[in-house]
């Protein structure tokens, strides 16, 4: 087994430097954030500014367009202190780390030149164009809409819903039909289309959970015409570019939870310790201490789960079946951790006045987006038994 390599003490200061920063100048601006009006977009710029002064600004992003040009492990290690707050992603300049990547990849110079400054900046938000309300989510297969080549332009049309982040973004990378007669996984490309152009038609942001927050929108194309150069990446390779971008980001969502999780989980002694209920302190009590143990012991599996599949990343060995592995696993621990956290604050923590309630709802979101939990149990179940168990079993480098 390779093991990886054992933090710098640099980086274990950056570390420390955007733990600082989280806490102290993030994470008291949240009552703020949450309000999603004017006050909330300039407490925002402010936050971006102070990230960027301060060196702790889209760490992860490669250094050759300005980022902090981190390793994988190490930018995954940091995403687990950013996802103590819901706006960690966007103060800190994670949040476009996935397509800045995807567009360095498969982008042509000019897509380069045009999107990635915008991206990196914060100045636009990443958004892609897969699901949609008349099909399964879970079987990109399905999807129906279409781009049709009209001499130098392509024609898009369709239906597409939980675009995030699509009201506030300069452009789409939508995921279309380009070649019905190819075979099933090279029928779909991705097309560049900026959120401007005449019948690309926003039609809801689609409340979930009882909120707007994460700007879920329903998008309707309308015979849209882009030029052919809008193409990221090669015709009939939708779904190589897709995963490109999906597979390293499921292990940084992954770190993310965990840091929701730590903090649930701080909030959760905090509250036991002071909290005196039925003669005693909830921290003398046998049930809480359960759950206490049981979220410490979850939330370091996940922790273990997580940096391996991001050792294997950094190597350069197949990850999927560890991306997988922690996608399910790391949502229901995230659940979990949350929900018992929830328990001990009692009817609090059900109240805006503490962060477990948008926890909460995160965290059922999170068993369902970049693929369900159902799909990625399968996969694994797939590859372990139609391969040998005994060579491809997640821990198989380490026994032989």
């Amino acid at each position: 087994m390779e093991v990886a390599s054992v933090p710098s003490r640099d980086f274990a200061q950056q570390r420390q430097d955007v733990r600082r920063f989280v806490d102290e100048e993030l994470i008291p601006r949240e009552p703020i954030l949450d309000r999603d009006d004017a006050s909330s977009a300039e407490a925002m710029a402010e936050l971006k500014r102070l990230a960027k002064e301060r060196g702790v600004w889209a760490l992860g992003h490669p250094a050759a367009i300005g980022g902090g040009g981190l390793p994988f492990m190490e930018y995954v290690m940091i995403n687990e202190i950013v996802g103590r707050s819901y706006w960690g992603t966007e103060a800190l300049g994670t949040l476009s780390f996935q397509d800045c990547l995807m567009l360095l990849e498969f982008g042509t110079e000019e897509q380069k030149a045009r999107w990635i400054p915008l991206l990196f900046e914060g100045v636009t938000g990443p958004t892609i164009g897969m699901t949609e309300p008349e099909v399964a989510g879970s079987d990109p297969t399905l999807v129906q809409s279409t781009a049709v080549l009209d001499g130098d332009e392509w024609v898009i049309n369709g239906h597409k819903w939980f675009t995030s982040g699509a009201s506030k973004a300069m452009y789409t990378s939508v995921f279309v039909k380009t070649d019905p007669d190819a075979p099933k996984h090279r029928q779909f490309s991705l097309i560049l289309v900026p959120t401007d152009t005449p019948g690309y038609n926003i039609q809801r942001v689609v409340r979930t959970m009882g909120h707007y927050g994460g700007n879920h929108c329903e998008v309707r194309y309308d015979n849209v015409r882009v030029p052919a150069a809008n193409l990221l990446g090669p015709r009939g390779g939708g779904f190589a570019v897709a995963q490109a971008r999906l597979g390293p980001g499921r292990i940084t969502h992954s770190m993310r939870w965990l840091g929701q999780a730590q903090r649930a989980f701080e909030l959760m002694c905090d509250r036991a310790n002071t909290r005196y209920a039925h003669g005693s302190l909830l921290a003398e009590k046998g049930e809480i201490q359960r759950y206490v143990a049981e979220s410490a012991a979850q939330i370091q599996a996940a922790r273990l789960m997580t940096l391996d599949g991001a050792r294997k990343i950094d190597a350069g060995l197949d990850a999927r079946m560890e991306i997988s592995l922690i996608k399910f696993f790391g949502a229901q621990m995230l659940h979990d951790v949350v929900d018992r956290a929830l328990q001990v604050y009692g009817a609090m923590g059900v109240t805006e006045d503490t962060p477990l309630e948008r926890m909460y709802r995160d965290a059922r979101y999170a068993r369902i987006y970049d693929g369900p939990d159902e799909v990625h149990r399968m996969v694994v179940a797939k590859r372990l038994l139609r391969s040998d168990y005994r060579e491809r079993a997640p821990w198989s480098d380490i026994v032989h």
